[in-house]
C-alpha cells in the first residue's frame, strides 16, 4: 500500500477516534480521489481549495445579513457595543494575521507540514476546528516576529 494511502487512512481513523467529522470526511474524500486517480481534481483542490473553502465560510457567516428580518438599527447597536467593538478589533487583527501568514507560506511553504500536524493535534486533543492554514501561518508569523524581537 502506498504511503499516502496509509497517511489518509490514519487521518480518517484519527478523525473517527476524535469524533471530528471534518477530518474524517476530508480524509475519505482525498482517499477516494486518490484511488480514483483524480489527480487533476486534486491539483485544482490544492491550488484553489482554500479560496473556495473561504468563500463558503464567508457565505455561511453572511447568510443572516441576507435575510429580510434583520433590524439594521439593532445590528448597528450590537456592532457599537463593547462586545461588537472587540469583534471589530478581533476581525481586523485576524485578517491582518492571515495576510501575514500567507506571506510566510509564500516565503517558506515547507512550514505547512508543521501547521497541518499542529492542526491535527488541535483537532484530536483540544477539540479544535480546522478552519485553515492561514490562521496557523499567521500565528506562526507572529511567534517568529516575537522571537526575532528577542534576538
Amino acid at each position: 500500500m502506498q504511503r499516502a494511502n496509509i497517511i489518509l487512512l490514519s487521518l480518517i481513523l484519527m478523525g473517527y477516534l476524535a469524533e471530528s467529522a471534518l477530518l474524517a470526511t476530508a480524509g475519505c474524500i482525498l482517499l477516494v480521489m486518490r484511488l480514483s486517480k483524480l489527480n487533476r481534481l486534486m491539483f485544482l483542490l490544492e491550488r484553489r481549495g482554500l479560496e473556495v473553502g473561504l468563500i463558503f465560510l464567508m457565505l455561511s457567516v453572511l447568510v443572516p445579513l441576507a435575510h429580510d428580518n434583520i433590524v439594521y438599527k439593532e445590528l448597528v447597536m450590537k456592532t457599537l457595543s463593547p462586545q461588537g467593538l472587540l469583534a471589530l478589533i478581533g476581525g481586523t487583527l485576524a485578517t491582518h494575521m492571515n495576510g501575514e501568514g500567507l506571506k510566510l507560506l509564500k516565503l517558506d511553504p515547507q512550514l505547512i507540514f508543521g501547521m497541518v500536524i499542529g492542526s491535527l493535534i488541535g483537532i484530536v486533543f483540544l477539540g479544535g476546528i480546522p478552519i485553515g492554514p492561514l490562521m496557523a501561518a499567521g500565528l506562526t508569523a507572529l511567534f517568529l516576529e516575537v522571537i526575532y524581537w528577542f534576538k
